[in-house]
């Protein structure tokens, strides 16, 4: 049986909460058991840095999150958990990897275009108050990815422009040093719940609104107490749709369940019995987890353990992987060097090439970047890939085709039509003579 190799990372700024379970948590441990299945699941502290500045919090963090993990049933002898910082390959691995990316494309990861934008718009200097590791950071998720071969990566679709980085640099890296990088692909889930917070938008930190996975019961029937429902009086029919409190149950309830309360929600209950309800249903799922929870945060030197031996685990892939980089790259041993060198072969000239991806809208793009990864070329949206690849064929083959298709290809700021021509040509005179 052939293995798939999964990979998960879990930022260490925050408590996890309800939507976390549900949305991540959940379905990952669930994964986790799958045949054929090989699932890496790390705590991405050294990401962290990047976004949170207090020190207690990320230790405190990363404390919450493995305990929540471990609380839910992941089970650490048939994953690999560990802890990024644990995993000195990895810093060294970006290092690598930072010396084949482009910085162009590194310009056009979202989190710095959206810094840059922001500034902008308040009328500041492009790059104020952006970090060195915020413009970095697609290149130490790509070593996250990359050390360890996987294959899948499961992501969501805002997200999908960070495993494509993680492509073209492994493509950038095994073009220059031989074949040594797995490409992987994002794993995209559709159906992957979203929960409401309190005030009914997501659940999610940024807003406040959180229900933390292990409060307390009492917490917990405070909290549920306090998610926001209209004015319907008992007696009165409710609506489901746009219910928060409807939303979370259905999250934890089976169908039998959960069409029960739509019923009841019909014929009027009160909100207070909806919530009790409600609260009633999610203390059932938790409370067993919770109490493994509660026994885990009271021993972290226990967690500590876990999570050592998992870093084992992981540096027993990425100690060897990292020599075979170091040696492609030319970092070896002089005391080997003894032996006159090989010839060497005349390099390709490196081309420019096509990049054909799918962004958060559902819709399928194009880029054409040079060697160096500075865009030359961008596509608006298309509906299917084959329209895509048809639209990349037209361009390789025909001259006039940046004319043919204008009206499906985005201006590029500071990139002139010889530039793209040259290019185009560059492509075509490699073809013929191949």
């Amino acid at each position: 049986m052939s293995i798939t190799r999964f990979l998960t990372g879990i930022t260490t700024t925050g408590t996890p909460h309800l939507g976390n379970f549900v949305g991540s948590i959940r379905p990952s441990v669930a994964a986790s058991l799958t045949p054929g299945v090989q699932s890496f699941y790390f705590l991405a502290d050294y990401h962290a840095l990047i976004k949170c500045e207090d020190p207690v919090r990320i230790q405190r963090s990363t404390l919450e999150i493995a305990a929540s993990w471990l609380a839910a049933g992941l089970n650490p002898e048939k994953v690999t958990f560990y802890r990024q910082s644990d995993i000195p390959e990895i810093p060294e691995l970006t290092w690598l990897l930072t010396c084949v990316t482009g910085k162009g494309v590194l310009n056009r990861a979202h989190a710095y275009k959206a810094s840059v934008d922001k500034n902008t718009a308040a009328d500041r200097d492009a790059d104020d108050g952006v970090t060195a590791g915020l413009f970095m950071y697609p290149v130490l998720m790509g070593a996250d990815i990359l050390m360890f071969k996987a294959h899948k990566v499961p992501v969501g679709r805002d997200q999908i422009q960070h495993i494509e980085m993680a492509r073209d640099m492994a493509a950038s890296f095994n073009h220059l040093y031989g074949e040594h990088f797995v490409l992987p692909e994002a794993a995209i889930d559709d159906h992957v719940a979203t929960l409401p917070g309190l005030d009914g938008r997501k659940m999610s930190k940024s807003y406040d609104n959180t229900i933390p996975l292990f409060s307390s019961r009492e917490q917990l029937k405070n909290l549920i107490g306090g998610i926001l429902t209209d004015s319907r009086a008992p007696g009165e029919p409710k609506d489901t749709e746009g219910s928060a409190l409807f939303q979370i149950y259905q999250a934890f309830a089976t169908p039998d369940e959960t069409a029960a309360l739509r019923q009841a929600y019909a014929d009027g209950i009160a909100w207070g019995d909806a919530k009790n309800t409600l609260f009633e249903r999610v203390d059932q799922v938790i409370a067993p987890m919770r109490a493994q929870y509660e026994e885990l945060i009271h021993n972290p030197a226990r967690i500590e353990q876990t999570l050592l031996a998992g870093a084992e685990r992981a540096r027993a892939l990425a100690t060897p992987f990292i020599r075979e980089l170091r040696a492609a790259v030319g970092l070896r041993s002089l005391a080997q060097a003894t032996a006159a060198p090989k010839p060497v072969k005349a390099a390709k000239t490196a081309l420019p090439s096509f990049k054909q991806y799918r962004e958060a809208d559902g819709k399928f793009y194009f880029k054409l970047v040079d060697a160096d990864g500075r865009l030359l070329l961008q596509s608006t949206g298309f509906d299917a890939p084959k329209e895509a690849g048809q639209a990349i064929a037209q361009l390789q083959k025909d001259p006039d085709a940046l004319q043919t298709l204008a009206q499906r290809l985005a201006p590029v700021e500071g990139v002139s039509a010889d530039d793209v021509a040259a290019a185009l040509q560059a492509l075509a005179e490699a073809a013929a003579a191949a």
